[in-house]
């Protein structure tokens, strides 16, 4: 082997090592700095519900447990909204069925409350929420009822959606998921990183769709028709 071979293999491994060195120190930087953004995400949930004494044209409720539509429905009642969206609702469930639970008069549920059949997730009930708003003519402040972990990617995708719209944030605190506990409890641990992981992913996709322009165009060719009426109540 030559002097000439031997030193450029040399400079090749150094090379090397320095690349391998950096690749490691970027992965560790970006590792620590998703595991600082987990804790300040946990740590800035919701842990006690408060009274909410905001008015605004429109409530809509996030479906995922019966503790967010029926809080929603005592903001209606409270009169605190004029009109309620119930989004993501089974299609198995009819208005009927949520009339006897919720704690709103006859009257009032067949004049004000609707149902939103057509969202599978965060980003369809704000699509939902949306052509609903239009469909109402709701241009003013919403109230957004939802668990306190799901509030953060709730409020990004309706956000997104509606840009321009006051939304006034309504956590509900279940009993069943203590937030609190994420340190000690592996259960709320894993939902709350799953939950962190989809907002990071919901936070990179709006903020991409509004630099490209895509906004306005795949989210309203989804849903640039009104709902049909029968799937309102």
């Amino acid at each position: 082997m030559t002097m000439e071979s031997h030193n450029s293999r040399s400079r090749e491994f150094r090379v090397g090592r320095m690349a391998a060195l950096s690749a490691v120190c970027l992965c560790g930087f970006a590792l620590s700095a998703l595991v600082a953004g987990f804790v300040s995400f946990a740590s800035s949930l919701e842990r006690v519900e408060t009274r909410l004494m905001a008015r605004a044209e429109g409530v809509v409720a996030l479906t995922g447990g019966s503790d967010r539509v029926l809080e929603a429905a005592e903001l209606l009642a409270r009169g605190q909204a004029r009109r309620l969206l119930i989004t993501g609702v089974n299609r198995a469930t009819l208005g009927a069925d949520l009339e006897k639970i919720l704690p709103v008069s006859k009257d009032l549920f067949s004049c004000c409350v609707d149902l939103g059949y057509r969202a599978l997730d965060t980003a369809g009930n704000a699509r939902e929420t949306r052509d609903w708003a239009r469909e109402r003519n709701i241009n003013g402040p919403l109230i957004v009822v939802t668990s306190n972990y799901h509030m953060p990617r709730a409020l990004a995708e309706l956000s997104a959606a509606m840009p321009g719209v006051t939304l006034y944030p309504f956590p509900v605190v279940s009993e069943h998921v203590n937030v609190d506990d994420w340190t000690r409890d592996k259960s709320v641990l894993k939902l709350l990183v799953r939950e962190y992981l989809k907002y990071l992913r919901a936070l990179a996709r709006t903020n991409w769709e509004r630099f490209a322009g895509a906004d306005a165009g795949v989210g309203d060719e989804e849903s640039s028709a009104a709902p049909p009426r029968g799937r309102w109540s």
